[in-house]
Protein backbone atom coordinates (compact mmCIF):
# COMPACT_ATOMS: atom_id res chain seq x y z
CA UNK A 1 0.00 0.00 0.00
CA UNK A 2 0.89 3.53 -0.48
CA UNK A 3 0.92 4.36 3.50
CA UNK A 4 3.10 5.95 4.88
CA UNK A 5 3.61 8.00 1.15
CA UNK A 6 7.04 9.20 0.26
CA UNK A 7 7.10 12.82 1.44
CA UNK A 8 6.58 15.53 -1.12
CA UNK A 9 8.56 18.07 -2.75
CA UNK A 10 9.29 21.17 -0.32
CA UNK A 11 6.97 24.14 -1.57
CA UNK A 12 9.59 25.94 -3.82
CA UNK A 13 10.72 22.70 -5.39
CA UNK A 14 7.74 22.16 -7.92
CA UNK A 15 6.82 19.00 -9.82
CA UNK A 16 7.18 18.47 -13.78
CA UNK A 17 3.65 16.93 -13.54
CA UNK A 18 0.89 16.83 -11.56
CA UNK A 19 -2.19 14.25 -12.44
CA UNK A 20 -5.62 14.87 -11.72
CA UNK A 21 -7.52 12.00 -11.57
CA UNK A 22 -6.32 8.25 -11.04
CA UNK A 23 -8.77 6.36 -13.93
CA UNK A 24 -6.90 3.69 -15.54
CA UNK A 25 -5.83 6.33 -18.41
CA UNK A 26 -3.70 8.61 -15.79
CA UNK A 27 -2.76 5.27 -13.74
CA UNK A 28 -1.19 3.96 -16.81
CA UNK A 29 0.64 7.48 -17.23
CA UNK A 30 1.78 6.69 -13.85
CA UNK A 31 2.77 3.20 -14.82
CA UNK A 32 4.53 4.42 -17.30
CA UNK A 33 6.76 7.45 -15.54
CA UNK A 34 7.63 5.61 -12.50
CA UNK A 35 10.82 4.39 -14.57
CA UNK A 36 11.79 7.50 -15.84
CA UNK A 37 14.24 8.83 -13.66
CA UNK A 38 14.76 12.78 -12.95
CA UNK A 39 10.96 12.93 -13.77
CA UNK A 40 8.88 13.96 -10.73
CA UNK A 41 5.39 13.02 -11.27
CA UNK A 42 2.30 13.35 -8.29
CA UNK A 43 -1.24 12.23 -9.44
CA UNK A 44 -4.31 13.44 -7.08
CA UNK A 45 -7.55 11.76 -6.78
CA UNK A 46 -10.64 12.50 -4.15
CA UNK A 47 -11.49 8.52 -3.85
CA UNK A 48 -10.28 7.05 -0.54
CA UNK A 49 -8.84 3.91 -3.10
CA UNK A 50 -8.33 3.04 -6.98
CA UNK A 51 -12.01 1.05 -7.93
CA UNK A 52 -12.98 0.63 -11.83
CA UNK A 53 -17.20 0.82 -12.24
CA UNK A 54 -17.47 -0.85 -9.27
CA UNK A 55 -21.25 -0.93 -9.91
CA UNK A 56 -20.43 -2.60 -13.14
CA UNK A 57 -18.60 -5.58 -11.61
CA UNK A 58 -21.30 -8.26 -12.95
CA UNK A 59 -20.40 -11.85 -12.53
CA UNK A 60 -19.39 -13.00 -16.13
CA UNK A 61 -19.02 -9.90 -17.35
CA UNK A 62 -15.89 -9.47 -19.68
CA UNK A 63 -13.40 -6.71 -20.71
CA UNK A 64 -14.53 -5.76 -24.31
CA UNK A 65 -10.68 -5.17 -25.27
CA UNK A 66 -7.78 -8.11 -24.94
CA UNK A 67 -5.84 -8.45 -21.98
CA UNK A 68 -2.58 -7.23 -23.67
CA UNK A 69 -4.96 -3.44 -23.68
CA UNK A 70 -3.99 -3.30 -20.20
CA UNK A 71 -1.57 -0.38 -18.21
CA UNK A 72 1.87 -0.68 -19.98
CA UNK A 73 2.15 -3.65 -22.78
CA UNK A 74 1.16 -2.43 -26.37
CA UNK A 75 4.26 0.60 -25.71
CA UNK A 76 6.43 -1.04 -22.74
CA UNK A 77 6.14 -5.33 -23.04
CA UNK A 78 8.59 -5.61 -20.55
CA UNK A 79 7.00 -3.22 -18.26
CA UNK A 80 6.52 -4.69 -14.19
CA UNK A 81 3.09 -3.19 -14.14
CA UNK A 82 2.06 -5.70 -17.13
CA UNK A 83 -0.89 -7.69 -16.14
CA UNK A 84 0.93 -11.02 -17.04
CA UNK A 85 3.44 -9.62 -14.22
CA UNK A 86 0.66 -8.99 -11.78
CA UNK A 87 -0.50 -13.00 -12.96
CA UNK A 88 3.29 -13.74 -11.90
CA UNK A 89 3.23 -12.16 -8.85
CA UNK A 90 -0.11 -13.27 -7.68
CA UNK A 91 1.20 -17.10 -8.52
CA UNK A 92 -1.65 -17.10 -11.09
CA UNK A 93 0.27 -17.02 -14.66
CA UNK A 94 0.00 -20.95 -15.35
CA UNK A 95 -3.83 -21.27 -14.66
CA UNK A 96 -4.36 -17.86 -16.79
CA UNK A 97 -2.15 -19.57 -19.25
CA UNK A 98 -4.32 -22.69 -19.57
CA UNK A 99 -7.63 -21.02 -19.41
CA UNK A 100 -6.79 -19.75 -22.91
CA UNK A 101 -8.71 -16.05 -22.50
CA UNK A 102 -8.42 -13.14 -24.13
CA UNK A 103 -10.85 -10.96 -22.96
CA UNK A 104 -10.82 -11.15 -18.99
CA UNK A 105 -13.09 -10.58 -16.39
CA UNK A 106 -14.33 -7.10 -15.25
CA UNK A 107 -13.36 -8.10 -11.62
CA UNK A 108 -10.02 -9.21 -12.70
CA UNK A 109 -9.14 -6.10 -14.44
CA UNK A 110 -10.21 -4.24 -11.52
CA UNK A 111 -8.27 -6.38 -9.04
CA UNK A 112 -4.81 -5.63 -11.54
CA UNK A 113 -5.65 -1.86 -12.08
CA UNK A 114 -6.03 -1.99 -7.53
CA UNK A 115 -2.58 -4.12 -7.64
CA UNK A 116 -1.00 -1.30 -9.48
CA UNK A 117 -2.43 1.54 -7.73
CA UNK A 118 -1.07 0.54 -4.05
CA UNK A 119 2.41 -0.38 -5.22
CA UNK A 120 3.25 3.26 -7.16
CA UNK A 121 4.26 5.42 -4.79
CA UNK A 122 3.93 8.90 -7.07
CA UNK A 123 -0.09 8.77 -6.07
CA UNK A 124 -2.00 10.38 -3.83
CA UNK A 125 -5.64 8.90 -3.04
CA UNK A 126 -7.98 11.40 -0.55
CA UNK A 127 -6.98 14.39 -2.31
CA UNK A 128 -9.41 16.51 -3.93
CA UNK A 129 -8.05 19.01 -6.28
CA UNK A 130 -10.08 21.88 -6.01
CA UNK A 131 -8.67 24.87 -8.74
CA UNK A 132 -5.79 25.05 -10.92
CA UNK A 133 -4.16 28.37 -11.85
CA UNK A 134 -1.57 30.22 -13.84
CA UNK A 135 1.34 31.74 -12.04
CA UNK A 136 2.45 33.92 -14.85
CA UNK A 137 4.91 35.44 -12.69
CA UNK A 138 6.66 32.08 -11.35
CA UNK A 139 6.24 30.41 -15.10
CA UNK A 140 3.94 27.31 -12.93
CA UNK A 141 0.69 25.91 -12.61
CA UNK A 142 -0.52 26.16 -9.00
CA UNK A 143 -3.00 23.16 -7.61
CA UNK A 144 -4.84 24.27 -4.87
CA UNK A 145 -6.20 20.54 -3.24
CA UNK A 146 -8.05 19.53 -0.03
CA UNK A 147 -7.35 16.08 2.01
CA UNK A 148 -10.28 14.09 3.15
CA UNK A 149 -10.69 12.15 5.94
CA UNK A 150 -12.32 8.71 6.30
CA UNK A 151 -15.86 10.41 7.06
CA UNK A 152 -15.40 12.27 3.30
CA UNK A 153 -14.99 15.62 5.26
CA UNK A 154 -12.24 17.97 3.99
CA UNK A 155 -9.01 18.06 7.20
CA UNK A 156 -6.22 19.84 5.28
CA UNK A 157 -6.09 22.00 2.27
CA UNK A 158 -2.44 22.17 0.55
CA UNK A 159 -1.06 24.17 -2.80
CA UNK A 160 1.32 22.40 -5.26
CA UNK A 161 3.05 23.76 -7.99
CA UNK A 162 4.11 22.21 -11.34
CA UNK A 163 5.16 22.81 -14.77
CA UNK A 164 2.62 20.57 -16.24
CA UNK A 165 -0.98 18.99 -16.08
CA UNK A 166 -2.40 16.00 -17.06
CA UNK A 167 -6.66 15.85 -16.69
CA UNK A 168 -7.89 12.25 -16.15
CA UNK A 169 -11.07 13.00 -14.55
CA UNK A 170 -12.92 10.36 -16.15
CA UNK A 171 -16.43 10.37 -17.10
CA UNK A 172 -19.55 10.75 -15.11
CA UNK A 173 -23.14 9.21 -15.27
CA UNK A 174 -25.45 10.15 -17.82
CA UNK A 175 -28.90 10.35 -16.77
CA UNK A 176 -31.63 11.42 -19.32
CA UNK A 177 -33.58 14.82 -18.25
CA UNK A 178 -36.63 13.39 -17.77
CA UNK A 179 -35.89 10.75 -15.57
CA UNK A 180 -33.40 12.81 -13.60
CA UNK A 181 -35.88 14.20 -10.81
CA UNK A 182 -36.21 10.22 -9.84
CA UNK A 183 -32.76 9.09 -9.36
CA UNK A 184 -31.93 8.38 -5.61
CA UNK A 185 -35.60 10.24 -4.63
CA UNK A 186 -37.60 7.83 -2.02
CA UNK A 187 -40.00 5.19 -3.28
CA UNK A 188 -39.55 2.86 -6.03
CA UNK A 189 -35.34 2.57 -7.09
CA UNK A 190 -34.65 4.19 -10.04
CA UNK A 191 -31.03 3.98 -9.90
CA UNK A 192 -28.32 4.46 -12.85
CA UNK A 193 -26.41 1.35 -13.95
CA UNK A 194 -22.84 2.53 -12.29
CA UNK A 195 -24.56 1.83 -9.39
CA UNK A 196 -26.09 -1.30 -10.32
CA UNK A 197 -24.54 -3.89 -7.83
CA UNK A 198 -25.17 -1.53 -5.09
CA UNK A 199 -29.28 -1.74 -5.49
CA UNK A 200 -28.92 -5.08 -7.13
CA UNK A 201 -30.99 -6.93 -4.17
CA UNK A 202 -33.31 -4.09 -4.16
CA UNK A 203 -34.03 -4.40 -7.90
CA UNK A 204 -34.20 -8.05 -7.96
CA UNK A 205 -37.47 -7.17 -5.34
CA UNK A 206 -39.32 -5.17 -7.21
CA UNK A 207 -42.49 -6.87 -9.14
CA UNK A 208 -41.98 -5.68 -12.40
CA UNK A 209 -38.25 -3.91 -13.37
CA UNK A 210 -37.27 -1.78 -16.93
CA UNK A 211 -33.75 -1.41 -17.86
CA UNK A 212 -33.57 1.58 -20.48
CA UNK A 213 -30.33 1.67 -22.85
CA UNK A 214 -29.36 -0.78 -25.28
CA UNK A 215 -25.90 -0.87 -25.69
CA UNK A 216 -23.34 -3.58 -23.42
CA UNK A 217 -24.03 -2.35 -19.83
CA UNK A 218 -28.16 -2.57 -20.25
CA UNK A 219 -27.54 -5.92 -22.26
CA UNK A 220 -25.30 -7.32 -19.02
CA UNK A 221 -27.90 -5.86 -16.74
CA UNK A 222 -31.27 -7.24 -18.18
CA UNK A 223 -29.07 -10.73 -18.48
CA UNK A 224 -28.13 -10.73 -15.05
CA UNK A 225 -31.59 -9.83 -13.96
CA UNK A 226 -33.13 -12.71 -15.97
CA UNK A 227 -31.17 -15.26 -14.99
CA UNK A 228 -32.26 -13.96 -11.34
CA UNK A 229 -36.18 -14.06 -11.98
CA UNK A 230 -38.61 -16.87 -11.83
CA UNK A 231 -39.57 -18.82 -14.84
CA UNK A 232 -42.77 -17.42 -16.30
CA UNK A 233 -43.26 -14.25 -13.87
CA UNK A 234 -40.07 -12.48 -15.45
CA UNK A 235 -41.79 -8.85 -15.18
CA UNK A 236 -38.69 -7.64 -17.20
CA UNK A 237 -38.82 -4.65 -19.73
CA UNK A 238 -35.82 -4.04 -21.59
CA UNK A 239 -36.27 -0.42 -23.99
CA UNK A 240 -33.67 1.84 -25.65
CA UNK A 241 -33.40 4.88 -28.22
CA UNK A 242 -31.50 2.85 -30.80
CA UNK A 243 -33.67 1.17 -33.37
CA UNK A 244 -32.23 -2.61 -32.81
CA UNK A 245 -30.43 -4.10 -29.88
CA UNK A 246 -27.67 -3.88 -32.35
CA UNK A 247 -24.24 -5.86 -32.36
CA UNK A 248 -21.28 -4.07 -31.73
CA UNK A 249 -19.02 -3.44 -34.80
CA UNK A 250 -15.95 -6.59 -33.69
CA UNK A 251 -14.40 -6.91 -37.26
CA UNK A 252 -10.75 -7.12 -37.61
CA UNK A 253 -10.62 -4.69 -39.89
CA UNK A 254 -13.34 -2.49 -38.02
CA UNK A 255 -11.42 -2.35 -34.93
CA UNK A 256 -8.89 -0.57 -36.57
CA UNK A 257 -10.41 2.55 -35.64
CA UNK A 258 -9.31 1.70 -32.56
CA UNK A 259 -5.43 2.19 -33.46
CA UNK A 260 -3.16 5.39 -33.36
CA UNK A 261 -3.70 5.64 -37.46
CA UNK A 262 -7.00 6.53 -37.10
CA UNK A 263 -6.56 9.11 -34.04
CA UNK A 264 -3.84 11.56 -36.62
CA UNK A 265 -6.28 10.59 -39.54
CA UNK A 266 -9.41 11.73 -37.62
CA UNK A 267 -7.62 14.48 -35.56
CA UNK A 268 -6.69 16.32 -38.87
CA UNK A 269 -10.38 16.15 -40.58
CA UNK A 270 -12.02 19.50 -39.99
CA UNK A 271 -14.84 19.91 -37.10
CA UNK A 272 -17.84 19.17 -38.77
CA UNK A 273 -16.19 16.28 -40.11
CA UNK A 274 -15.35 15.11 -36.57
CA UNK A 275 -18.57 15.67 -35.40
CA UNK A 276 -20.50 13.53 -37.82
CA UNK A 277 -17.93 10.90 -38.08
CA UNK A 278 -18.75 10.40 -34.14
CA UNK A 279 -22.08 10.50 -34.20
CA UNK A 280 -22.25 7.84 -37.49
CA UNK A 281 -19.72 5.23 -35.86
CA UNK A 282 -21.39 4.42 -32.79
CA UNK A 283 -22.02 1.31 -33.26
CA UNK A 284 -17.93 0.38 -32.76
CA UNK A 285 -18.67 1.84 -29.40
CA UNK A 286 -21.92 1.24 -28.21
CA UNK A 287 -23.39 -1.88 -29.53
CA UNK A 288 -23.78 -5.35 -27.91
CA UNK A 289 -20.71 -8.01 -28.19
CA UNK A 290 -22.10 -11.01 -29.48
CA UNK A 291 -21.65 -13.55 -26.51
CA UNK A 292 -23.85 -11.60 -24.62
CA UNK A 293 -26.54 -11.14 -27.05
CA UNK A 294 -26.20 -15.13 -27.80
CA UNK A 295 -26.68 -15.33 -23.94
CA UNK A 296 -29.60 -13.14 -24.26
CA UNK A 297 -31.28 -14.78 -26.76
CA UNK A 298 -29.81 -18.81 -25.08
CA UNK A 299 -31.48 -17.45 -22.18
CA UNK A 300 -35.35 -16.64 -23.12
CA UNK A 301 -35.08 -19.74 -24.86
CA UNK A 302 -34.47 -21.68 -22.28
CA UNK A 303 -37.56 -20.28 -20.56
CA UNK A 304 -40.12 -20.60 -23.75
CA UNK A 305 -39.00 -24.39 -23.74
CA UNK A 306 -42.28 -25.25 -21.70
CA UNK A 307 -43.77 -23.73 -24.44
CA UNK A 308 -45.06 -20.68 -22.71
CA UNK A 309 -43.18 -17.29 -23.63
CA UNK A 310 -41.06 -15.35 -21.08
CA UNK A 311 -42.76 -12.29 -19.35
CA UNK A 312 -40.28 -10.66 -21.11
CA UNK A 313 -40.92 -7.36 -23.15
CA UNK A 314 -37.69 -6.37 -25.92
CA UNK A 315 -38.78 -2.78 -27.55
CA UNK A 316 -36.00 -1.14 -29.48
CA UNK A 317 -37.07 2.08 -30.49
CA UNK A 318 -38.47 4.10 -28.01
CA UNK A 319 -37.69 6.84 -25.94
CA UNK A 320 -38.57 7.96 -22.38
CA UNK A 321 -40.74 11.77 -22.95
CA UNK A 322 -41.69 12.00 -19.33
CA UNK A 323 -41.88 10.21 -15.88
CA UNK A 324 -43.11 10.21 -12.53
CA UNK A 325 -43.74 8.63 -9.67
CA UNK A 326 -47.24 7.35 -8.78
CA UNK A 327 -48.09 7.21 -4.60
CA UNK A 328 -44.51 6.14 -3.31
CA UNK A 329 -44.15 2.22 -4.72
CA UNK A 330 -44.15 3.12 -8.75
CA UNK A 331 -43.00 4.86 -11.37
CA UNK A 332 -44.84 5.59 -14.73
CA UNK A 333 -42.78 5.81 -17.84
CA UNK A 334 -44.29 8.05 -20.86
CA UNK A 335 -43.01 6.27 -23.58
CA UNK A 336 -42.79 7.32 -27.84
CA UNK A 337 -41.92 4.68 -30.54
CA UNK A 338 -40.58 7.38 -32.99
CA UNK A 339 -40.29 4.87 -35.57
CA UNK A 340 -43.97 4.39 -35.46
CA UNK A 341 -44.93 7.99 -34.07
CA UNK A 342 -46.67 5.76 -30.84
CA UNK A 343 -47.45 6.90 -27.15
CA UNK A 344 -48.29 4.84 -24.24
CA UNK A 345 -47.73 4.82 -20.74
CA UNK A 346 -45.79 1.63 -18.44
CA UNK A 347 -46.00 1.42 -15.23
CA UNK A 348 -43.00 -0.21 -13.50
CA UNK A 349 -41.60 -0.83 -9.65
CA UNK A 350 -37.83 0.12 -10.30
CA UNK A 351 -35.84 1.21 -13.45
CA UNK A 352 -32.24 0.73 -14.39
CA UNK A 353 -30.77 3.70 -16.24
CA UNK A 354 -28.21 2.17 -18.89
CA UNK A 355 -27.90 5.41 -20.44
CA UNK A 356 -24.06 5.75 -20.13
CA UNK A 357 -21.56 7.61 -19.39
CA UNK A 358 -20.23 11.67 -20.84
CA UNK A 359 -16.84 13.12 -19.82
CA UNK A 360 -16.82 14.95 -16.91
CA UNK A 361 -16.44 18.85 -17.90
CA UNK A 362 -13.14 20.29 -17.23
CA UNK A 363 -14.73 24.04 -16.60
CA UNK A 364 -15.03 23.68 -12.62
CA UNK A 365 -11.16 22.73 -12.87
CA UNK A 366 -10.16 25.32 -15.27
CA UNK A 367 -12.39 28.37 -14.32
CA UNK A 368 -9.43 29.92 -12.73
CA UNK A 369 -7.62 29.99 -16.76
CA UNK A 370 -10.40 31.39 -18.70
CA UNK A 371 -10.48 33.03 -20.87
CA UNK A 372 -6.94 31.38 -22.22
CA UNK A 373 -8.19 27.73 -22.85
CA UNK A 374 -9.18 28.26 -26.67
CA UNK A 375 -12.33 26.36 -27.90
CA UNK A 376 -14.16 25.33 -30.98
CA UNK A 377 -17.25 26.40 -32.61
CA UNK A 378 -19.11 24.66 -30.10
CA UNK A 379 -17.86 25.61 -27.26
CA UNK A 380 -15.40 22.85 -26.41
CA UNK A 381 -11.88 22.91 -25.85
CA UNK A 382 -9.23 22.76 -28.40
CA UNK A 383 -6.97 19.56 -28.27
CA UNK A 384 -3.85 19.33 -30.41
CA UNK A 385 -2.29 16.02 -31.84
CA UNK A 386 -0.36 15.35 -28.71
CA UNK A 387 -3.52 15.86 -26.62
CA UNK A 388 -2.69 19.65 -25.09
CA UNK A 389 -5.07 21.78 -24.40
CA UNK A 390 -4.83 25.10 -26.60
CA UNK A 391 -4.04 27.56 -23.53
CA UNK A 392 -2.57 30.54 -25.89
CA UNK A 393 0.76 31.97 -25.74
CA UNK A 394 -0.01 33.28 -22.63
CA UNK A 395 0.34 30.16 -20.78
CA UNK A 396 3.89 28.41 -21.16
CA UNK A 397 2.78 25.26 -18.91
CA UNK A 398 0.75 22.57 -20.88
CA UNK A 399 -1.94 20.50 -19.73
CA UNK A 400 -2.73 17.41 -21.22
CA UNK A 401 -6.11 15.41 -21.35
CA UNK A 402 -6.96 11.51 -21.21
CA UNK A 403 -10.48 10.92 -22.33
CA UNK A 404 -11.67 14.17 -22.84
CA UNK A 405 -10.87 14.27 -26.83
CA UNK A 406 -13.31 12.50 -28.61
CA UNK A 407 -14.40 15.55 -30.22
CA UNK A 408 -10.91 15.62 -31.68
CA UNK A 409 -9.22 12.14 -31.59
CA UNK A 410 -12.39 9.86 -32.33
CA UNK A 411 -13.82 7.33 -30.73
CA UNK A 412 -10.35 5.82 -29.57
CA UNK A 413 -10.24 8.53 -26.86
CA UNK A 414 -12.04 6.26 -23.82
CA UNK A 415 -10.79 3.04 -25.38
CA UNK A 416 -8.76 1.22 -22.95
CA UNK A 417 -6.61 -0.31 -25.73
CA UNK A 418 -5.63 3.12 -26.98
CA UNK A 419 -4.19 3.87 -23.34
CA UNK A 420 -0.96 3.03 -23.21
CA UNK A 421 -0.31 4.47 -26.51
CA UNK A 422 -1.75 8.03 -25.19
CA UNK A 423 0.38 7.67 -22.31
CA UNK A 424 3.67 7.13 -23.91
CA UNK A 425 3.05 10.06 -26.49
CA UNK A 426 2.67 12.34 -23.82
CA UNK A 427 5.56 11.61 -21.93
CA UNK A 428 7.19 11.59 -25.29
CA UNK A 429 5.89 15.29 -25.67
CA UNK A 430 6.48 16.42 -21.95
CA UNK A 431 10.70 15.16 -22.09
CA UNK A 432 11.23 16.09 -25.47
CA UNK A 433 12.95 12.80 -25.52
CA UNK A 434 11.65 9.25 -26.75
CA UNK A 435 11.39 7.12 -23.62
CA UNK A 436 8.98 5.32 -25.64
CA UNK A 437 9.10 4.74 -29.40
CA UNK A 438 6.01 4.20 -31.19
CA UNK A 439 5.63 2.73 -34.34
CA UNK A 440 4.87 4.44 -37.25
CA UNK A 441 2.00 2.55 -38.48
CA UNK A 442 -0.70 0.40 -36.72
CA UNK A 443 -3.19 -0.72 -38.71
CA UNK A 444 -3.46 -2.23 -42.42
CA UNK A 445 -6.49 0.26 -43.17
CA UNK A 446 -5.26 3.55 -44.86
CA UNK A 447 -8.13 6.44 -43.67
CA UNK A 448 -7.76 8.39 -46.37
CA UNK A 449 -5.68 9.36 -49.67
CA UNK A 450 -1.86 11.15 -49.18
CA UNK A 451 -2.28 14.18 -51.14
CA UNK A 452 1.27 14.41 -52.47
CA UNK A 453 0.15 11.18 -54.11
CA UNK A 454 -2.45 12.61 -56.43
CA UNK A 455 -1.10 13.22 -59.97
CA UNK A 456 -3.03 14.11 -62.86
CA UNK A 457 -2.19 11.91 -65.82
CA UNK A 458 0.33 12.76 -68.05
CA UNK A 459 -1.45 14.05 -71.37
CA UNK A 460 0.81 12.10 -73.55
CA UNK A 461 -0.36 9.00 -72.13
CA UNK A 462 -3.58 9.46 -71.69
CA UNK A 463 -5.76 11.90 -73.16
CA UNK A 464 -8.83 11.47 -71.11
CA UNK A 465 -9.61 10.34 -67.37
CA UNK A 466 -11.27 7.12 -67.22
CA UNK A 467 -14.11 8.06 -64.88
CA UNK A 468 -14.23 5.29 -61.69
CA UNK A 469 -17.14 2.70 -61.47
CA UNK A 470 -19.54 3.67 -58.70
CA UNK A 471 -18.28 2.16 -55.53
CA UNK A 472 -14.82 2.08 -56.02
Amino acid sequence: MNDPQPAQPAPDEPHDLVGIGIGPFNLSLAALADPLSGLDAVFYDQRPAFHWHPGLLIDGARVQVPFLADLVTLVDPGSPWSFLNHLRARQRLFPFYFAERFHIPRTEYDAYCRWVAERLPALRFGHRVDAVRWNAGDGLFEIDHTRIGADGGATARARARTRNVVLGIGTEPHVPEALAPLVGAPGAPVVHSSDYLAHRDALLAAGHITVIGTGQSGAEIFLDLLRHRPVGRERLHWLGRTGAFAPMEYSRLGLEHFTPDHTRYFHALPEEVRDGLVASQWQLHRGIDADTAAAIHDELYRRALGGGWPDTVLTPGVRVRTAGRLAASQVELHLEHVPQSTRTRLTTDAVVLATGHRERPLDRLLAALEPQPRRDGRGRPRVDECFRLDLGPSVTGRIYVQNAETHTHGVGAPDLGLGAWRSASILNDLTGTEPYPLPGRTAFTTFGLAEERLRVPSARRYRTLVPLADGT
